[in-house]
Parts: C-alpha cells; structure tokens; sequence
C-alpha cells in the first residue's frame, strides 16, 4: 500500500526509523506515532519507499 502524499510518506520514515532503533520513540508525535504502534516495519518500509513522482504534500490538496 503506496503512501497518497509526501507527507504520509515522510510521517512512515519517522516511524520507521523508531521503529529501527535508528531515533527515539518519544520523538514522534501525530501521525508517526499512530503508524509506529498500528503497523508493522515491512509495512512502513512499503509506506516510506513509495516513489514522490507526482504526489501532492497532503492528501487533500
């Protein structure tokens, strides 16, 4: 499941590198939060690596 935005993709690279051990867990706030606890890392990584070609910054734009 390919992120929708760039900002989708850029909350999944935060929670993922939590997630890795790379960054602190209580660093994240919001959305990479909820993504660090719901999902799992191969889960993330297909979030994070989804290309940006054409993607606007938020969903609803």
């Amino acid at each position: 499941m390919p992120a929708k935005s760039k900002a989708q993709q850029k909350a999944a690279g935060a929670a993922l590198s939590a997630k890795r051990g790379d960054s602190k867990k209580s660093d994240l706030k919001g959305a990479s939060r909820d993504m660090y606890e719901s999902m799992s890392e191969s889960e993330l990584e297909d979030f994070a690596s989804s290309s940006r070609k054409n993607k606007p910054e938020h969903v609803g734009d």
